[in-house]
Parts: C-alpha cells; sequence; structure tokens
C-alpha cells in the first residue's frame, strides 16, 4: 500500500522560486505541492481550504510580514507545520519566526540542498534550522545571559519582553522604522512602546535613555563616544 503524501502549500511572491521549490519537492515521494500564494491574504484562503500538512512561508510578502502569517496559519490551523524559507538570515529573524509558531527555518541559498531534509523534520514536528545558521544563532544566545546578568534595575524589569527588546534597540541608535522592520510591527507601535518605556523608566529623552542603558549595562557606553 502506498505511503501518503504530505501536502504542501508554498508562499513567496517570486514565481519562479516558487517553480524551484515545486521542482525540489516533486523530485522526492514523500511530499506533493497542493497549492501556491504570492501573499497573505490567499496564503490563508488557500491554507483553509487546503488544509495542508505543511506550508513553506518567505518573511518578506507583499501585504503582511511572513512572521505574522505564521502566526495566522497556526491559530487556524494547529496542525499544520510551518517551514520558514527565506533570504534573511539575522538570528532576530529566525528567533521571531520560531515564536511565531515556525517549526523550521532555510535560507533560501541552502534550499536547494536542505529543503527536504527540513520538510521530513518538520512533518515529524521535529524543529529544523539550516545548519550554516546554527552557529551564529548558538554563539548570539551564548551572548545572551552574560548581558542578562548584569540587568538587576528593578525598573528596568517592569518593563514587558517586548519593551526589552525594543528598549535595546532605541539604546543602539536605531530609527523607529528600522526598529519596526527589526521586529515586524509598524513605526507606531515602536513609538506607543518608547513612549511607555521612557514613562516606565521615568527619562523624558532618548539622550537619558541611552544614558540609562549605558548604567544597567545594557549596552556598551562606547560605542556611543565621539
Amino acid at each position: 500500500m502506498p505511503v501518503k503524501k504530505k501536502r504542501v502549500l508554498i508562499v513567496d511572491d517570486h514565481p519562479l522560486f516558487r517553480e524551484g521549490l515545486k521542482s525540489i519537492i516533486g523530485r522526492d515521494k514523500s511530499f506533493e505541492v497542493v497549492g501556491e500564494a504570492g501573499d497573505g491574504r490567499g496564503a490563508k484562503l488557500m491554507a483553509r481550504e487546503l488544509k495542508p500538512d505543511l506550508v513553506l512561508v518567505d518573511i518578506s510578502l507583499p501585504d503582511q510580514s511572513g512572521i505574522d502569517l505564521v502566526r495566522d496559519i497556526r491559530n487556524f490551523l494547529p496542525d499544520t507545520r510551518v517551514l520558514v524559507v527565506s533570504m534573511h538570515s539575522k538570528v532576530q529573524h529566525i528567533a521571531e519566526a520560531f515564536k511565531a509558531g515556525a517549526t523550521g527555518y532555510v535560507v533560501k541559498e541552502s534550499a536547494s540542498e536542505r529543503l527536504v531534509q527540513a520538510l521530513e523534520a518538520v512533518s515529524k514536528d521535529h524543529y529544523f534550522l539550516d545548519s550554516s545558521l546554527s552557529q551564529q544563532v548558538v554563539e548570539t544566545m551564548i551572548g545572551f545571559p552574560a548581558k542578562e546578568a548584569k540587568i538587576t534595575n528593578g525598573a528596568y524589569k517592569k518593563l514587558t519582553p517586548r519593551e526589552q527588546e525594543v528598549m535595546r534597540l532605541l539604546a543602539q541608535g536605531l530609527p523607529a522604522k528600522q526598529i519596526a522592520e527589526e521586529l515586524f510591527i509598524s513605526p507606531k507601535t515602536v513609538e506607543n512602546h518608547r513612549s511607555n518605556i521612557m514613562s516606565k523608566l521615568e527619562v523624558k529623552s532618548t539622550l537619558e535613555l541611552v544614558r540609562y542603558a549605558a548604567k544597567i549595562g545594557l549596552i556598551d557606553v562606547d560605542l556611543w563616544k565621539e
């Protein structure tokens, strides 16, 4: 009796890249592509209709963040597994994808070599991280505890995890637009977080915020010296 193939939905706004993924998947007898979409809206419609076993999602979509799409799909199809296939290799993007509910992450340049391996792992409910990213992720995660250990300030601990995240980026001098892109939120949301952070910490300017961050060891003050 033939093994039932795992049904795959591909979401990417580049038709040629979708064709490439279909070709790779088509060579494996365990999977079949049952649909494809070029944006978040179409992806959600198809996912609801087809109820695929697996969805491949790009982070950069024309109408919404792929991270938000991962979260949406997992909300209404909790048994469907999502694999992110993206050109982005920053640790921040990877962390956000897994927090949103992705089970795997592959960079596009590795897709031809690692896609089927990733699909096999994810379909068995195993986490998969592209090996080309693993060293970078591990090094970054190892670096986090040491930095966190310095932070004992009570006011800082009153910030929500998202506010702490925004504060780190503000203290590094990043503009609201760039922070919004890093965290997959709107610039207006960044400004709202900024206002809440400054209120909770009782600081009145970005310069005071930077000084505060340096004082508690959140950033390296040498980075701000002329």
